[in-house]
């Protein structure tokens, strides 16, 4: 697992406006800082990935969250954590949210993290962290950390790495009001 130290350089980066990739409960991610839109767009680039679809946003609570999304309703805000496998909801978004990070929509995906190197990054950050799969337009998620290194390495600021954390498919995707499965 990721050293204490790592992550918190990790966080640094973020706070930078860098890109970095590390494990999540499901395959490895590249984030960034949601609010940066100059790293979010790198981040679409690193990809080759459209600047049209929206990104996942993952937090350790639902409390960091609140400036992000627009879930009032008890039973909606319960949904984001009960879920027992990693699945990512989709939710009306905050109005200030960048356009490259919603997609152009009035929502946004978000997930809280079963990663407790995730959770520790959001965290440190104080914030959310933008999570798309680790891979190239075309390729499936990286699932270790030589995959990484092969496709990333000198693009962006810092790898975490956790060989053996994830699920190594992508989470859920559910509406949070029609619970609609987009991705299952």
């Amino acid at each position: 697992m990721a050293s204490n130290f790592a992550i918190r350089l990790a966080a640094h980066h973020v706070r930078q406006g860098d890109v970095i990739a590390y494990p999540t409960d499901t395959v490895y991610g590249l984030g960034c800082d949601p609010l940066n839109t100059a790293a979010l767009v790198y981040l679409n680039s690193l990809k080759n990935r459209p600047p049209g679809k929206g990104l996942i946003l993952l937090a350790s609570s639902i409390d960091q969250l609140a400036d992000y999304i627009e879930l009032h309703d008890t039973d909606s805000r319960k949904r984001l954590s009960a879920e027992p496998s990693p699945t990512s909801w989709i939710v009306p978004a905050n109005k200030h949210l960048p356009d490259v990070l919603t997609g152009g929509a009035d929502t946004v995906a978000v997930r809280i993290t079963q990663s407790t190197v995730v959770r520790t990054l959001c965290e440190h950050l104080g914030h959310p962290l933008v999570s798309s799969s680790a891979n190239p337009g075309g390729r499936p998620p990286a699932l270790n950390s030589l995959q990484l290194h092969r496709w990333f390495h000198g693009r962006i600021a810092s790898i975490l790495i956790d060989d053996g954390a994830g699920t190594g498919k992508p989470s859920t995707l559910k509406h949070i009001h029609t619970q609609h499965i987009y991705r299952e």
